[in-house]
């Protein structure tokens, strides 16, 4: 028989469980990000060219879009310690099969197995910390799982181009090994293993209809940011992810016992930060992907060269975590999301007028402050997202929040690549496809319609009561 839910409190192993789960979060998010300054080195000993190997990537995507709607069910059926822990194992198994790799198709496979992993791991870490943490403590342990998403996406193309360049792409996988080893053996010892409805039969329509939305809408925003494909294919593809979408929604509706709990939708805090932080969180994660191009097309510096600039960003990533309790319980959530979505949109608004000829003081300052409220902001959604939702949602509420995540990260990649790519296209043709580079305009042009993106939800925050999230706030 599974275990019951253990009650929540303050206990030893209750306030390590935040540390547990962002450690594995942290070596999942950086081999994600890290893999890209890789590929030309992957490529070159495989002999293939780097798009044959960007296959793998797309199918560790893939394989989070179809597993991670099914992660909620598979914690409550088999105890959310097993399956946390089985996680692990199966991403660090499959990273040594992945730098073990000699081709691309014994790559590719060893990312499906990796994704599987990755998929389970996030959102069950994610429910375990919901589901064992109380309400005085919700604020600060959120916080602590947050870091590694805002962290991980600046610093792992600096870490990538390092070990790619003085040591071997291998390593990129290997060094997960010690990582998860070390996470499994904190697992074993200080989580509980504990269990939902473990009756609860599984709703096969729901998983395969949301399953297939998200890989056709990942699918198509993936190949919109591609120069080879055309806009209509992708955007054809997009069409259908968006109406297997709203039959997914129409049944989960209906169903006695969904895949996914829509329920949580009508707590109005999960709403504003889940959706309307979305469209924020899109046009927040599209940075990380046009700053390094920014920086070698447009200022002509190496890859290596970019990515340390990034960790200008990465230290106000850092830097701003040891604050961001203090100014939440302070101000209040909505005070902090307006004025900081504000905030964070004009610096990327910032990046717009950069060029070759700024100082150094200036471009420091723009990179820092980007980093700085991007923490704040994420932070800030992400906490105020489980802050009134119950006991017996948060199951799929943190499902659905993963799922949320995934999508807005790959968006705000290819939200990025389609802004440069329309800017190009209306200044006369697509410019990559002719052979020649971006221009400054180009650039320009993508960094204003994503921080007119990133503002877009501050209509939202404004709705918000003044005492939205407030319960756990409370010291």
């Amino acid at each position: 028989m599974p275990t019951r839910p253990a009650p929540r409190g303050v206990g030893r192993n209750s306030i390590l469980l935040p540390y547990i789960v962002a450690a594995t979060y942290f070596t999942e998010y950086l081999d994600t990000t890290i893999v890209a300054t890789s590929l030309p080195q992957m490529a070159r000993s495989f002999g293939v060219g780097p798009n044959e190997v960007s296959l793998g990537m797309t199918a560790y995507m893939l394989t989070l879009a179809v597993l991670i709607p099914i992660s909620g069910w598979i914690a409550d059926r088999y105890g959310t310690r097993t399956v946390f822990g089985s996680a692990v194992v199966i991403f660090a198994v499959a990273s040594v099969l992945c730098g073990s790799a000699d081709g691309v198709l014994s790559f590719t496979a060893a990312r499906v197995v990796q994704g599987m992993g990755g998929a389970l791991m996030v959102p069950v870490g994610r429910m375990i910390v919901a589901r064992n943490t109380d309400d005085a403590h919700m604020l600060r342990a959120i916080s602590a799982i947050t870091w590694p998403a805002i962290v991980a996406p600046v610093v792992g193309p600096t870490v990538g181009g390092f070990i790619t360049t003085y040591a071997s792409w291998h390593w990129v996988f290997f060094l997960n090994v010690p990582f998860s080893i070390a996470a499994f053996v904190a697992i074993l010892v200080f989580v509980s293993d504990q269990a939902g409805q473990a009756s609860k039969r599984l709703d096969v329509r729901g998983f395969l209809s949301c399953s297939a939305s998200l890989v056709l809408l990942l699918c198509g925003m993936e190949l919109a940011s591609r120069q080879d494909v055309s806009l209509g294919l992708a955007g054809g593809i997009i069409v259908g992810g968006i109406a297997f979408g709203l039959v997914a929604v129409r049944h989960l509706r209906k169903a006695p016992q969904p895949i996914l709990n829509l329920a949580v939708f009508r707590v109005h805090t999960y709403t504003t930060s889940v959706w309307w932080g979305g469209f924020a969180r899109a046009g927040i994660e599209a940075v990380p992907y046009l700053a390094p191009l920014l920086f070698q097309v447009g200022f002509g510096l190496s890859a290596f060269h970019a990515g340390l600039l990034l960790l200008v960003t990465a230290t106000g990533n850092l830097g701003m975590k040891a604050v961001t309790t203090p100014i939440m319980r302070r101000f209040g959530f909505r005070t902090v999301a307006i004025a900081n979505g504000t905030a964070v949109a004009m610096t990327i608004l910032a990046f717009a007028w950069l060029s070759p000829s700024t100082s150094r003081p200036v471009l420091f300052l723009v990179l820092f402050g980007y980093g700085v409220t991007r923490s704040l902001q994420l932070s800030t959604m992400t906490t105020l997202s489980f802050a009134d939702v119950t006991d017996d949602l948060k199951s799929s509420a943190s499902t659905l929040w993963s799922t949320m995540q995934q999508m807005t990260t790959g968006l705000g990649i290819a939200f990025g690549a389609m802004c440069l790519r329309l800017a190009s296209l209306l200044r006369g043709g697509d410019q990559l496809m002719a052979g020649r580079a971006f221009e400054m305009i180009d650039f320009r042009c993508a960094f204003a319609i994503t921080a007119a993106l990133t503002l877009l939800p501050t209509i939202a925050y404004w709705r918000l009561p003044r005492d939205a999230g407030i319960k756990i706030t409370r010291r």
